[in-house]
């Protein structure tokens, strides 16, 4: 995991120290990170927001990331009054050596979204204490959990809530061992596809029930209306490439990715040979590729099956 150089299409600026508000540049045009530990000056979570809220103007910020050591949902809805512009945010944009995204504390994000109802993009990384215990959100676009072990209870609240706006969700499921083990029954709601009517992108990533979700998918309401769908990251084989193919169409979409998959090279020719033709960009990225770039970790296998996902510790 890196730290984000963009975000919400624009550049992340970490809140730079000892600098005079006149040289700081216009508190719209950039995502501001504030962050303590190794990545940052030696102060500690306090200052940090002492320092940024006294010298950028919270009304014209669009976009946070907050990182290392900043306490976030509570320090949020308390500049609920100041932060009027805030349109974005990142909560726990960390790298692996800074903290593992199963140890990324997280925390229930219901006065949070109460707060900021303009809100249009939400990135979580980390799931250990994450909860979305709410009925909806008006103005919600995109909404992205990176998790190596995704709570099933947060899992089951995203899928029942009304978010009539989110064109974009991507889901990191997880390892049940990481805090993960949310079920295709758990995703029903979701799957039916009338609490997300705007719903273009879905990724139901880093799963372990990777087969199931493929199954579940070949006949769920939600897929006609997607432009693109992600079963990447995570444990797919035959059998759920083979359930996918007899499912409803997929040639709609204009991409399907199914990167760091297990499998067989006769498979991903038919998945090829049937989608591409009409048009559909198919992702069959391999896992060793993924894993040269830091994703995979040969130790997270799952016993007996040999397959593990691309992200759990």
């Amino acid at each position: 995991m890196q730290h984000a150089q963009n975000f919400y299409g624009l550049p992340v600026l970490t809140v730079p120290p000892y600098t005079p508000a006149t040289l700081l540049p216009d508190a719209a045009s950039v995502a501001w990170r504030l962050q303590t530990g190794p990545y940052a000056t030696d102060e500690d979570a306090e200052d940090c927001w002492e320092r940024f809220t006294s010298t950028v103007e919270l009304e014209k910020v669009r976009a946070l990331v907050l990182g290392h050591g900043m306490d976030g949902v509570s320090r949020l809805t308390d500049l609920r009054s100041r932060l009027t512009g805030l349109e974005a945010l990142f909560l726990g944009d960390m790298e692996d050596e800074e903290e593992m995204i199963s140890t990324i504390d997280q925390s229930d994000l219901a006065p949070l979204l109460e707060a900021f109802p303009g809100l249009r993009e939400l990135v979580v990384r980390g799931g250990d204490g994450l909860d979305f215990p709410v009925t909806g959100h008006a103005g919600l676009r995109a909404l992205r959990v990176e998790s190596g072990g995704l709570p099933p209870e947060a899992a089951a609240h995203i899928a029942a809530a009304d978010l009539p706006s989110l064109e974009r969700l991507e889901l990191w499921l997880g390892d049940d061992d990481y805090g993960g083990g949310t079920t295709v029954e758990q995703l029903a709601p979701l799957l039916a596809g009338d609490r997300k009517p705007a719903l273009r992108h879905l990724g139901l990533q880093n799963s372990p029930i990777q087969d199931e979700l493929a199954a579940a998918l070949a006949s769920a309401p939600v897929v006609p209306q997607l432009t693109s769908l992600s079963l990447a990251m995570g444990t797919l084989s035959d059998e759920g490439a083979e359930a996918l193919l007899h499912g409803q169409p997929l040639t709609h979409l204009e991409e399907l990715d199914l990167s760091h998959h297990f499998l067989s090279e006769a498979m991903m020719l038919r998945i090829w040979t049937a989608l591409e033709p009409a048009g559909v960009r198919v992702n069959l990225r391999g896992r060793q590729e993924e894993d040269d770039e830091g994703w995979g970790d040969e130790d997270d296998e799952y016993e007996g099956s040999g397959r593990y996902i691309a992200v759990a510790e």
